[in-house]
């Protein structure tokens, strides 16, 4: 058996070795090449600095033909061991001064036709040269070039070298590999595959847990081998690497495009088909007197998620509540959309009145809304909801299941509407790549522990493969309390849980919006002056503007009374400033919403009797939907947007209103305890329940200079740009092609490990 082992050992060394030899050699030139190219641009980069730093003293020396200045301006510069010489041409191309290293050879010739800096590389007695001139010029007239001349035979020794580490690193990895290879060959195969299957898939975290206090769903994995423990740290360690690296190359700057997205789907998810659930639809269908409508709902999830839809084809589940929906679909409840340039597929979800009232008002906003916003709002649990939860997730779970073509499909579960819905999934669906993303911010464990349900809640997520929040402070609050109160494997340092046997990565994956490619709507100038107009307002009245469902978490009572503060603390602001509060009515239907209702319509009342009159109100509010281009006509007319959330996921409002801003003016007002706070830096960032503070930052962003507008919002603008929402699905969906992929060569491993064992046998 031995014996056998040892053939078995020879014949992956010996080919192995041929093969790394071979590659050593031939890569060799590949990477003379690269470094040659590191250097160039090295040494052209030095070359500019070095040559816009001596262009102010040479255009005083020069036409002064101070000689002596010249020279010893000439002679510091070439201290540096890497610069050769220097020499200045003038104006008739007459070589006028030089250092005694310039070589006589180069005189004053041109080292290319081109205009500008000139950079090029020649071959003389004194070795390879790299050549630069810089044109000398003041207002008035051309006084000639700056030759910088540098040595490039430190290219070379650094290229000698690098073929030495080359030639030396793939001698080690032969020798390393072959080693390994003979240990691997007298090793039990079946125990070393179930150990690097379990490293990968993170089994080996806190192995040093008892099994005995395990909890009795979870699948206690095998013992690490002797042989294997040796490696395990480093295993481990370079697995924490290859995250490291891949988010870094995942968040270098690129900007994602709907094209973008879709070549990435062609190439990492080629044939895998997408599938989407939430409970908001992207699009309903109305009855109105002029017939059926098609609408988007007023809902920051729809914002985000349909752009990805529109760019990834697929289907998305959602529970159909217009009041066409059903005449909309087919038999198979599925409507193609959007209307006007179908992309995707839309399927209905039908729900009873009861089941809604518990499932979506129940338990989602009376029980997980107040709960997971923290909002001094006491959150209400009951039993019937959660049953009706339970139920409405299983049929949601089941149209997943029905609408998979094959058993292995990715699911993007969206929101807190469905914790139990990755779990059902995955019981019949092992194979699936599931991506849940929790909307808004997940609390600390003390908070999420009133909930009675929540040890089902946590094993629900934990079916997911990926579990996604917005922060990196609300993924460490979920890690905290899935350690509290369930018996799981967790891995704080590349955030993961191993729980029933099953791994779920949690990652923060800041959300974003689709960024406009062009205005086709009216410009800034255009939407200042229309909406002063039909708001009755002069041509130069300061405007604020508040984007928000009518909700308890936004803060707008806050924000009124901010705005009341400001306008007592700085009277001269009374007539000239008015306040636009654009509130879409949302769950009326609960007590809650209706008395926080009551609240803000007394407040401004009351704040417009102080301080208003027949002509003047401080603040205009409209409780009614706005559609987006409604919408974004007030963010380019207003002078500042408030954005004053008491507790918020991420709050894409003020993203959309720095996507409006073209004009790079306008100022943003923003609570900190949005996600969207821990990004926009260059915002007036402000504790909503901090009302003077508020009021100051109020008056501040009314009396911005200009300059300072324009230097924060072109700094927002930047970052919203790249980070859009096709960075937000990129990142999720290159997540799931990594797991897919390691998860099919793991089942490759596998089955060659099976077949390698006969043979070793």
């Amino acid at each position: 058996m031995q014996l056998r082992s040892f053939k078995f050992s020879l014949r992956l060394i010996l080919p192995l070795a041929i093969v790394l030899g071979l590659f050593a050699f031939a890569i060799v030139p590949l990477v003379d090449n690269l470094t040659m190219r590191w250097f160039m641009r090295e040494l052209d980069a030095r070359s500019n600095m070095l040559a816009n730093a001596m262009q102010d003293p040479l255009t005083e020396y020069v036409p002064q033909k101070s000689a002596k200045k010249i020279n010893q301006l000439f002679d510091r510069a070439i201290l540096d061991e890497r610069l050769y010489a220097l020499a200045f041409c003038d104006a008739d191309n007459q070589l006028a001064y030089k250092t005694v290293t310039y070589p006589d050879s180069l005189g004053c010739r041109s080292v290319s036709p081109k205009l500008g800096v000139r950079q090029a590389v020649i071959h003389t007695p004194q070795g390879a040269l790299h050549i630069t001139e810089s044109p000398l010029n003041t207002e008035a007239e051309h006084l000639g070039k700056l030759v910088l001349v540098h040595d490039m035979s430190f290219i070379e020794r650094r290229n000698a070298d690098t073929r030495k580490y080359v030639i030396t690193l793939f001698a080690l990895l032969a020798v390393i590999i072959s080693l390994i290879t003979v240990v691997v060959a007298h090793l039990s195969w079946r125990g070393w595959i179930t150990s690097v299957k379990s490293l990968l898939r993170g089994g080996l975290l806190h192995r040093e847990q008892s099994p005995a206090a395990s909890n009795h769903s979870a699948t206690v994995p095998p013992p690490t081998p002797p042989e294997v423990q040796p490696l395990e740290g480093d295993l481990r360690a370079l697995l924490n690497e290859i995250n490291l690296e891949r988010r870094t190359r995942d968040d270098s700057s690129h900007i994602w495009t709907p094209e973008k997205l879709r070549t990435l789907l062609h190439e990492e998810l080629a044939g895998d088909e997408v599938l989407v659930v939430s409970n908001r639809e992207p699009y309903l269908h109305m009855h109105t007197r002029n017939g059926v409508e098609v609408r988007r709902p007023a809902s920051g999830l729809v914002t985000a998620v349909e752009p990805v839809m529109r760019a990834c084809s697929g289907t998305w589940i959602a529970h159909g509540s217009g009041s066409a929906d059903r005449d909309a679909v087919d038999r198979n409840d599925r409507v193609p959309v959007p209307p006007a340039n179908p992309s995707y597929t839309l399927r209905r979800v039908w729900l009873t009145k009861e089941e809604e009232e518990g499932y979506y008002y129940g338990f989602a906003n009376e029980g997980l809304w107040p709960l997971c916003h923290i909002a001094h709002v006491r959150p209400v649990f009951r039993s019937g909801d959660w049953d009706q939860y339970v139920q409405v997730n299983q049929r949601f779970a089941d149209a997943v299941i029905k609408e998979a073509r094959t058993d292995d499909p990715v699911v993007l579960a969206q929101d807190y509407h469905f914790a139990l819905l990755p779990r059902m999934v995955r019981e019949v669906l092992p194979k699936a790549t599931i991506i849940t993303f929790w909307h808004i911010p997940w609390p600390n464990p003390e908070s999420f522990g009133i909930c009675p349900w929540r040890e089902e809640i946590l094993e629900g997520l934990l079916g997911s493969t990926t579990l996604g929040f917005h922060t990196e402070f609300h993924c460490k609050n979920f890690l905290e309390t899935v350690d509290r109160y369930l018996e799981a494997r967790i891995e704080h340092e590349v955030s993961t849980i191993s729980y029933g046997g099953k791994l779920t990565k949690v990652e923060d994956y800041p959300i974003s919006i689709a960024w406009p490619e062009a205005e086709d709507g009216p410009g800034v100038a255009e939407s200042r002056t229309s909406i002063r107009q039909e708001l009755g307002l002069p041509a130069n009245q300061l405007l604020g503007i508040g984007v928000d469902r009518l909700d308890y978490t936004k803060g707008i009572i806050e924000r009124f009374q901010a705005i009341e503060k400001m306008l007592e603390q700085h009277p001269e602001m009374v007539g000239r400033f008015s306040m636009v509060q654009i509130a879409a009515p949302s769950r009326s239907s609960l007590d809650e919403y209706q008395n926080f209702e009551a609240r803000v319509r007394s407040l401004v009342q009351r704040i417009n009797r102080r301080f208003g009159n027949s002509n003047y109100e401080p603040i205009l509010l409209k409780v009614e939907h706005h559609d987006s281009d409604q919408v974004n006509r007030y963010y380019r007319a207003a002078d500042v947007c408030l954005v004053t959330s008491l507790h918020d996921g991420m709050n894409l409002v003020a993203k959309e209103f720095i996507a409006a801003r073209d004009d790079e003016h306008g100022v943003l007002i923003l609570s900190q305890f949005t996600g969207a706070a821990r990004e926009l830096h260059e915002a007036l960032i402000v504790n909503p329940y901090h009302i003077e503070q508020g009021a100051e930052a109020i008056y501040r962003a009314l009396t911005m200079p200009e300059i300072e507008q324009r230097e924060r919002m072109r700094s927002m603008r930047s970052l919203v740009k790249d980070f859009n929402i096709y960075r937000w699905a990129g990142r999720m969906l290159l997540d799931a092609s990594r797991l897919r992929q390691r998860e099919r060569i793991m089942t490759k491993i596998h089955s060659h490990s099976r077949k390698s064992l006969r043979r070793v046998v």
